[in-house]
């Protein structure tokens, strides 16, 4: 599927991945190829990103990995919309 994040400062990763879990406000929860659509509010946590994530150098400073190998971004709110396997991720 393909995964977009966006901050009000810049298009932060755009690219093709196997998994997303996020922080929604009823808890985390994930997404994997063909899910339903949805539209969710976030809370502050982890954006956790599964899959073969290269990101740019100017925003690597945003991003890090935890002990799975996952590439994790934190975030302090936004919204997620996930329709036809593309996400979006508008983050705070």
């Amino acid at each position: 599927m393909y995964l977009e994040i966006v901050s009000p400062e810049a298009t932060l990763f755009a690219g093709e991945v196997t998994s997303v879990t996020v922080p929604g406000i009823n808890g985390e929860f994930q997404m994997l190829t063909n899910h339903a659509p949805v539209v969710s509010l976030l809370q502050a946590g982890d954006v956790k990103v599964e899959g073969n994530v290269k990101i740019e150098e100017a925003y690597a400073n945003k991003f890090s990995n935890d002990s799975t190998g996952k590439t994790v971004l934190a975030i302090t709110s936004g919204t997620i919309e996930m329709k036809d396997n593309k996400v979006i991720v508008l983050a705070d």
